[in-house]
């Protein structure tokens, strides 16, 4: 083999971990109120799709080689180290010592080999087809050899899907798929306690956790879909932390004593997707007619009323914050504009487009846009869908006409790119020949500079193309309440929700 070039260590020394004070007993508890239901499939990293929901539960009960840390995007986890041969065809990792699941068994390379082949999740076929082996060389050093070079494989490994998030080979062979999903075990900084559906997730602190030992001793994500109930239940000390709250009731917590207003610009782009734009019977077919809908979107009064501004006009899928990201030029809104369009594209009295999907999560922005369409004679009628029935679906292929597409998922512009725009993605209806040969060219491509160019060619053929109609990068309005020091929102760059969870802290703690 080639001699391995270093790309990222961190190493434990012991003697500086002895001179660490023993950390406090875990205590106390923090309620979140979430704004989804949660779904048992997001127990199981095997199962993890292209969004960023799941990752609300795998930061608690599981744990990763490598994940998003306060102040690095890619931080070792269970990985102390990863090497890279020159050839970009080998990646060796180095687990760290003394990890253990749950139940006491240790984490091995084994864990990690059993890990990756089981995973069937949104990227399972971008992962497995690129990987000619994965060797263990010993309890802790495990090896990933690429049938070619593939500058995303750690991105897509690690933090854009579930795959290098580990769970325990001999226990999940015991109790199967779908007794892992009903009593989880995993290596995070908190254990399973119970799932009730519809109702709550509760979790307890691990004493010992390689990072440190959570100062919360339990963790309770309990299901609030309303807003307003969410509000109250934080005004009222039934919960501690919520998220996603629209602008009314962002505005009353940031005047309330002792509750605290946390906007967080995360990584959750929100667009409208044209899925039928590929079939040359559809309206969508016709670029006039997706322009028109991208004017006719008022995304400033959108961001004022819905998230008190706090949002970016990136006019991107993709957020600011990633590598290889493209500023395309600032949206427009021009209602006028939007309607001769659609007159030339031969609809001057307007267009019946039919549904409009989206998240029930997501209708607080979604119907504004609908309302947008409407006025500009772009009739359509809001189908909102409970979270994980909307994302199968809109994997499936099922949806027609207009989707309220949205990811938050951790990676760069080519995993987003690849999850939603080249062909062959698991929300991708349609792909265009000259976006799919730049995306296979940027693939392999190691010089960094003209992948960046690459990548900023297809951006600008998406919107040269109006393939979508951006809406905005979300400006996330959570908030907590007056027993909690440290909420964790904000903690990771771009990540919507509270992690690390062990970061968490009550006051007096």
């Amino acid at each position: 083999m080639r001699p391995l070039r270093s790309v990222t260590v961190l190493v434990l020394l012991i003697s500086a971990a002895a001179a660490v004070p023993a950390a406090a007993a875990p205590d106390g508890q923090v309620t979140w109120g979430v704004h989804i239901s949660l779904a048992p499939t997001w127990f199981d990293p095997a199962e993890t799709p292209g969004i960023v929901t799941p990752f609300m539960v795998l930061y608690g009960l599981h744990d990763a080689m490598l994940k998003a840390l306060p102040g690095n995007p890619l931080a070792p986890a269970l990985a102390e180290s990863w090497t890279v041969s020159p050839d970009g065809l080998t990646y060796e990792f180095v687990l760290r010592r003394g990890v253990k699941f749950h139940n006491g068994e240790p984490v091995t390379a084994e864990d990690v080999k059993f890990s990756f082949e089981r995973y069937r999740g949104s990227a399972n076929k971008t992962l497995k087809e690129r990987i000619a082996a994965v060797e263990t060389l010993d309890p802790g050093r495990v090896r990933f050899r690429l049938k070619q070079p593939w500058p995303d494989f750690v991105m897509f490994y690690s933090t854009a899907t579930g795959a290098g998030w580990i769970v325990p080979k001999k226990y999940v062979e015991k109790v199967g798929d779908e007794g892992f999903k009903k009593a989880p075990i995993g290596a995070g900084p908190y254990r399973f306690v119970s799932f009730t559906p519809g109702v709550e997730l509760v979790m307890e602190a691990v004493e010992g956790y390689w990072r440190k030992t959570p100062s919360v001793k339990r963790l309770v994500l309990r299901v609030i879909p309303d807003p307003t109930t969410r509000y109250a239940a934080l005004k009222s000390g039934e919960i501690d932390v919520t998220y996603w709250m629209t602008a009314s009731l962002g505005e009353d917590l940031r005047r309330t004593p002792g509750l605290t207003l946390r906007p967080v610009v995360s990584s959750v782009m929100q667009w409208v997707a044209f899925v039928d734009q590929w079939d040359p019977k559809s309206p969508w077919h016709d670029r006039r007619v997706r322009l028109a809908a991208n004017l006719a979107i008022d995304r400033q009064a959108i961001n004022q009323a819905e998230t008190l501004g706090h949002s970016l006009l990136t006019n991107s899928i993709i957020p600011n914050t990633f590598d290889f990201f493209w500023a395309p030029p600032p949206p427009q809104y021009d209602r006028a504009r939007a309607k001769k369009l659609l007159a030339e594209a031969g609809y001057p009295n307007g267009l019946d487009a039919d549904d409009y999907t989206v998240d029930a999560a997501a209708v607080a922005i979604g119907e504004p846009v609908v309302n947008s369409l409407q006025a500009a004679g772009i009739r359509v009628k809001l189908r909102p869908l409970e979270r994980a029935a909307f994302q199968k679906s809109y994997g499936d292929k099922k949806y027609r006409n207009l989707v309220h597409s949205g990811s938050a998922a951790f990676g760069n512009a080519a995993t987003r790119i690849e999850a939603f725009i080249a062909s062959g993605g698991v929300y991708v209806y349609g792909s265009y020949p000259d976006i799919d040969g730049l995306f296979r060219e940027q693939g392999t491509e190691l010089d960094k500079k003209r992948r960046e160019a690459t990548l900023h060619r297809i951006q600008q053929l998406i919107h040269e193309k109006a393939m979508v109609a951006p809406i905005f990068q979300v400006g996330l309005m959570s908030g907590y309440g007056p027993r909690v020091a440290e909420s964790g929102l904000g903690l990771i760059t771009g990540y919507s929700f509270s992690a690390p969870y062990e970061d968490v802290r009550l006051k007096g703690k």
